[in-house]
């Protein structure tokens, strides 16, 4: 299972960054992650900084750290439109930045204006995984808002076929995460943006 073991990853990642190409790749654009909670955005976006030295913009930590208050406390006192409100603002902050990945929250690309804001400078790339993993990896994680009352494999499976189209539409690449390591995931994706450029 992917990134069954979280804490061993980015060191994998970085002990064998040089297998994979003897020079750090620059990207002139941004790396856009976007997919459902669990599918592996943030330990991805580890693996590409360990491996060409990208910069990472977690937008959920960001804007956390902005309103200094925890996600699920903006989502109850806010509201989920105004908490995507925040996540329009920063990814047109991104617009002025190259080689930087960034991890969107589940629900980002729900919204048109974000997936727009996210293509002006960047190539999205939509990590997939099955219920059964997502909920593995998401079982023990309170900071989930949207799984309240529904944190089971069915749960999970309904939210992601709600969700399942837009996801589809925003992306440039889908990589589907069960099964492969973080390492593989990355050599996958720049696999794929080199067959992209040909």
């Amino acid at each position: 299972m992917i990134l069954e073991k979280y804490e061993q990853t980015s060191g994998l990642c970085e002990k064998k960054a040089q297998d994979v190409l003897t020079e750090r790749k620059q990207f002139d654009y941004n790396i856009v992650l976007i997919g459902f909670m669990g599918t592996g955005k943030s330990t991805v976006s580890d693996c590409l900084h360990s491996m060409f030295g990208m910069k990472v913009v977690e937008m959920d930590q960001v804007i956390a750290e902005r309103e200094q208050m925890s996600i699920p406390d903006i989502f109850a006192a806010y509201g989920e439109e105004y908490f995507r409100g925040l996540e329009t603002r920063l990814l047109v902050e991104m617009q002025s930045r190259k080689n930087t990945v960034v991890s969107c929250g589940g629900g980002a690309a729900l919204r048109e204006r974000n997936v727009a804001e996210m293509k002006k400078n960047g190539k999205v790339v939509l990590l997939t995984a099955s219920p059964e993993t997502v909920y593995e990896r998401v079982k023990d994680d309170g900071g989930r808002p949207l799984l309240e009352g529904r944190k089971d494999v069915k749960g999970i499976s309904e939210l992601m076929e709600q969700r399942r189209a837009k996801y589809e539409a925003a992306a440039d690449i889908v990589i589907n995460t069960d099964n492969k390591t973080a390492r593989q995931v990355c050599e996958e994706l720049v696999q794929r943006f080199m067959e992209m450029k040909e």
